[in-house]
């Protein structure tokens, strides 16, 4: 069954200040997200307090109102506040919405904390809008200055020293520049141009080494290096001056009908084109998981420490595994548990369901678990199931040998009532006994043909009435010493014949169980191999979207004569492609690693199916 969607019927504040300059991430707020169990794409919106990010995340949700807007030159937003709700066009995904305080607030006047949350707006998104007024020129790029800085509050690999920001562009998210009312005409040179031309435009790099020429071009070259999709969108002023502060209330006729449109282009480029939240290493984020990513970031922000997308992942999946487990556990035992309510059943009824939960339990944990490179959490799943297979068996097995001593005492009590009345003692007693005993058995069979376990019972029943038709047939004067000893020789036989099917009926079931452990192990190797291989693709998706950036990029720097800057870039991509080599590598290898472990498991799982077989053979002859 899908996860059901999880609908907030308003915003809640996400990531609080607090007085000592630090941020906490709200518990209520961790509730909500711990509900959404569908993947999440996450828009989280920045830019300059008072520049009407609220109005936007409000369109987006749906609504008219809902974040704080705000008629003053006050900032309402506060943290980060954050609105789920179902997502408009992609169906089992939820929107994540983060409107984030406003940066330059002078009350605050902290560069520290709106780097921060520049930083946690960046970690925790899908697509990145970013507002500002006006026009795109020096002030407005000047601005986002935040940006230059990032590489001081974020890093990829632990080994990092400092941040290293040569991988951000394969984890950050997609960026929209939207520009807030705008009244110049779109055209460059005399000509039209779109919003992303303009963009562009904006982030043209000047030649020169001079102090200026280079804090000119540092928030640009980031831009640009950071951010490979890049979208702009320029805003008409909505209505006129009078109206602006109560814009959340105005009816659409108010608005002008320009700028209703750019909301609608805007809008519509957000739901289409904004992916689901990805970790590194391309797993999808749930809404659990967007909170415990949330909660690792602000911990060590908070702390003073640098957010390390490498240490986060590995955190995340520690929690995550250990979660997959216990869901794939429960999911097993819950569908083996109600199959319970109908024993005794055949056994076939039993392996059929364990195949089927098996397999539902692993795609259960495989929609969860990653970086699981050593197995160990697929085999505790493994354990887990097959402690539970064991134990219904033997549960199934229980009622089966109560209903099959049941059914036995039921067909005897005609014979206990003769043997009290003695019936047989009397000549011919024998032959009377052993004719209501092969009736007893024969009726029994008819009715036990699948039972699990009917034939241990019976011969059980046969075994302890033997000693009872042994004093019937010694008491009965009619038979000689020679038709004696001819029935004695048959009640050997059949004894033998009660004893051989039992143990061949126990051969079936040790058979029907290696038959499901290596159905199990088959069912596992076809879903490890297949999670390895979309991990390995994702990886490869990572690396071609950061190479494809950075050659473009390389390519407009050699177009525009910024030779250093392409030649920097070239560099890189040498790096990235030696790196991607080794990486590739590690994949192949860990598989190869994997499937000769699977080998050994196999060979283990097969020798100790022998030894079972071999005791069993052994134990033929114990009598």
């Amino acid at each position: 069954m899908a996860p059901r969607p999880v609908s907030m019927q308003e915003p809640m504040c996400f990531i609080s200040n607090e007085k000592n300059g630090g941020l906490r991430v709200e518990r209520e707020a961790l509730k909500i997200l711990q509900q959404i169990k569908q993947p999440v794409v996450v828009v989280s919106i920045v830019g300059l307090y008072r520049t009407g990010k609220s109005y936007l995340m409000n369109r987006l949700a749906g609504k008219q109102s809902g974040f704080a807007l705000g008629s003053t030159v006050e900032s309402k937003t506060k943290g980060i506040w954050m609105w789920c709700v179902p997502h408009p066009s992609k169906q089992g995904h939820t929107l994540v919405l983060l409107d984030t305080e406003g940066l330059g607030d002078v009350n605050k006047g902290d560069r520290n904390h709106d780097t921060k949350i520049f930083a946690l707006a960046i970690l925790l998104s899908s697509t990145l809008v970013y507002n500002s007024r006006g026009t795109i020129y020096n002030k407005a790029i000047e601005e986002l200055q935040y940006v230059t800085e990032i590489s001081r509050f974020i890093k990829v690999r632990s080994s990092d020293e400092e941040g290293d920001d040569s991988d951000f562009v394969k984890f950050f998210p997609n960026f929209v520049w939207t520009v807030r009312d705008f009244t110049l005409e779109l055209k460059i040179g005399g000509q039209d141009v779109t919003g992303d031309e303009y963009l562009e435009y904006g982030l043209q790099l000047k030649k020169g080494c001079s102090e200026n020429e280079v804090d000119y071009n540092r928030p640009r070259e980031c831009i640009r290096k950071y951010f490979p999709s890049r979208r702009c969108y320029t805003f008409p002023f909505p209505t006129n001056p009078d109206n602006m502060s109560r814009l959340e209330s105005l009816n659409p006729d108010e608005l002008s009908a320009a700028f209703l449109e750019v909301v609608e282009e805007f809008c519509s480029f957000v739901f289409e084109h904004s992916q689901e939240k990805l970790l590194k290493g391309g797993h999808t984020v749930s809404g659990k998981v967007l909170g415990d990513l949330a909660k690792t970031y602000v911990d060590t922000i908070s702390s003073g420490g640098m957010p390390c997308l490498e240490n986060a992942v590995v955190a995340i999946s520690e929690k995550e595994n250990k979660a997959a487990v216990e869901d794939g556990v429960c999911l097993y035992r819950s569908g083996m548990d109600r199959l319970k309510q109908t024993f005794p059943v055949e056994l076939q009824v039993v392996t059929s369901k364990h195949r089927e939960l098996n397999s539902m339990a692993i795609q259960e944990f495989m929609k969860r678990c990653f970086k699981d490179d050593e197995g160990d959490f697929m085999n505790s799943l493994e354990r887990g199931i097959d402690l539970h297979f064991e134990q219904h068996l033997k549960i199934n097995e229980e009622a089966s040998k109560k209903k099959c001593r049941d059914l036995l005492n039921r067909l005897s009590a005609d014979m206990a009532d003769k043997l009290q009345k003695g019936g047989y003692a009397k000549p011919g007693g024998y032959k009377l006994y052993r004719q209501d005993m092969d009736h007893i058995v024969e009726e029994y069979n008819s009715q036990t043909k699948e039972s699990v376990k009917a034939k241990e019972v019976l011969e059980k029943f046969v075994t302890k009435k033997s000693e009872e038709s042994e004093h019937i047939r010694q008491a009965d004067s009619k038979l000689s010493e020679k038709e004696k000893h001819i029935s004695e020789e048959r009640e050997k036989a059949f004894l033998l014949e009660q004893k051989m099917e039992a143990e061949k009926e126990e051969k079936h079931l040790l058979e029907a169980k290696m038959k499901a452990d290596q159905d199990s192990y088959e069912e596992k190797i076809k879903w490890v191999e297949g999670k390895h291989e979309e991990e390995k693709r994702r990886y490869e998706q990572e690396f071609e979207r950061a190479l494809e950036s950075k050659m473009s990029e390389q390519k407009i720097m050699l177009e525009k004569g910024f030779e250093e800057e392409a030649k920097k870039l070239q560099k890189e991509i040498e790096q990235s492609k030696k790196e991607h080599d080794v990486t590739r590598a590690k994949y192949d290898t860990e598989l190869k690693l994997l499937r000769e472990n699977w080998k050994e498991e196999k060979q283990e799982l097969e020798r100790r199916n022998e030894e079972e077989r071999a005791r069993q053979n052994r134990s033929r002859f114990d009598f």
